[in-house]
């Protein structure tokens, strides 16, 4: 190999424009190239066609303002533990007591609302301390809860599997045995608006409001990353896929918001609205008041939000990626993996907590049998996300929309007047189909 001798005129090497490739020279293709996730780009056309098929099936009950409102209500819950389990998982552990622990500590807050703080510590009905009170109680149990996992888990050294099959049978007789086997009602008054209902929500006004803030953060979320993008000397998308997906982002939106305020109070109801506000009652017809989005839909939206930056944004999110990609790696890289691990357990009992406080709101009771099987349902929302068992892979959007994608078989199959126990055939039949499609890629992909 020849080199340059003293006075030989060399010429500037000139760097290669990127182009969409990834290291080591393998070209991107197709939507990835353009950034964007195709599974979960995939999922939204899944879900499309399942709410085209069960809007057919049901004879036009599926796509309505009224079942589209309640099943949002409905995913809430789900999608908040479903966030929280995307860490778990990816961390290579599992939580097998959501379910129970969210039983277990929705019963404690009934029982603080119904029993405890107005009885015996004498703060009398519809105190206005009730509601913090019973959350912050609540909370504090639940990350105690999830950090006492966490410890057995991370410096104990017994499997995630065992410690939360455990917790699953130990939280459930605890719950029982704390609401005697009885159902705990009723419940604080503003406590209830967190579970939605006519109560429960923003109303017209508000939600439009929430829908321009949303548009606006869609369109200044996709600036900043393609300044930060060419800041540090990356590719950025397109001008015209960034302006496509705003444009689709904002749709989503505006629709969604447009079918919340499609769906109006029952006459009674806003009969009795139309009293508290002293609105006049038109002479013929009905006064048509929009319930607007559902306040366990905003809930679950903020823990999304949230749980999204964490995951992308903090220090803690990147260690719990890192620990499932590989553990000895980050152990060797300077990764307290024992503490992270507590943290995201502790973290997912705070989520139950959450979770526990808008169903038993919603419920206007805290039943025994509170969040039974819930942790199928949880678990398989992360799964259909995206979230792999093989760890180091998982998104808290995904999760999301698995909640949703679960949710929508569940309330299609109630409209077909599906046996339970066929619904429960089919849940068990779309987990087992999620995984088996991951390992599938996964080997695909090696």
């Amino acid at each position: 190999m020849s080199t340059p001798t003293e006075g030989t005129l060399v010429e500037p090497t000139t760097p290669a424009p990127v182009t969409g490739t990834e290291p080591g020279g393998t070209r991107r293709a197709g939507f990835a190239s353009l950034g964007i996730d195709t599974r979960l780009l995939g999922m939204v056309g899944a879900l499309v066609i399942i709410w085209v098929v069960f809007h057919v099936a049901t004879g036009g009950r599926f796509i309505t303002a009224q079942n589209l409102w309640n099943l949002s209500v409905q995913t809430s819950v789900v999608a908040i533990m479903a966030t929280g389990m995307v860490l778990i998982i990816v961390s290579r552990n599992i939580d097998l007591s959501v379910g129970s622990v969210m039983g277990f500590v929705g019963i404690g807050m009934a029982l603080l609302q119904a029993r405890i703080l107005p009885n015996d510590l004498g703060l009398g009905l519809e105190n206005p301390l009730t509601l913090p009170i019973t959350l912050a109680v609540g909370l504090l149990v639940g990350a105690l809860i999830g950090a006492f996992h966490g410890f057995l888990v991370a410096y104990i050294g017994v499997p995630a599997f065992i410690v939360t099959l455990g917790g699953l049978l130990v939280w459930r007789g605890l719950a029982w045995a704390l609401a005697s086997g009885q159902t705990v009602a009723p419940m604080d008054t503003t406590f209830r608006k967190l579970g939605g209902g006519a109560d429960g929500a923003v109303g017209e006004t508000t939600t439009w409001i929430i829908a321009g803030v949303a548009c606006v953060a869609i369109v200044l979320l996709l600036a900043n990353s393609r300044r930060q993008r060419r800041r540090v000397g990356f590719e950025a998308r397109p001008l015209w896929a960034d302006a496509a997906i705003g444009v689709a982002g904002c749709a989503v939106v505006i629709i969604a918001c447009w079918v919340a305020n499609s769906y109006f109070l029952p006459e009674n109801l806003a009969r009795a609205y139309a009293l508290r506000n002293d609105i006049p009652w038109p002479e013929e017809g009905t006064l048509q008041i929009p319930f607007g989005i559902a306040y366990p839909v905003i809930i679950a939206i903020g823990v999304a939000i949230v749980m999204t930056y964490i995951a992308t944004r903090r220090r803690f999110g990147r260690y719990v990626f890192a620990i499932g990609g590989n553990p000895d790696a980050a152990e060797l890289g300077g990764i307290n993996t024992r503490r992270t691990i507590l943290l995201s357990f502790a973290l997912m009992g705070v989520l139950c907590a959450i979770a526990a406080a808008v169903q038993i709101a919603r419920l206007n009771a805290g039943p025994s049998s509170l969040g039974t099987l819930a942790e199928l349902s949880v678990i398989a929302a992360a799964v259909i996300g995206g979230t792999s068992f093989a760890g180091g892979i998982g998104t808290v959007p995904g999760a999301v929309l698995g909640a949703l994608v679960m949710q929508s078989l569940q309330s299609g199959m109630v409209l077909m007047r599906v046996d339970a126990p066929i619904q429960d055939v089919a849940a068990g039949s779309v987990l087992v189909f999620a995984v088996a499609v991951d390992t599938i890629l996964r080997r695909r992909s090696t």
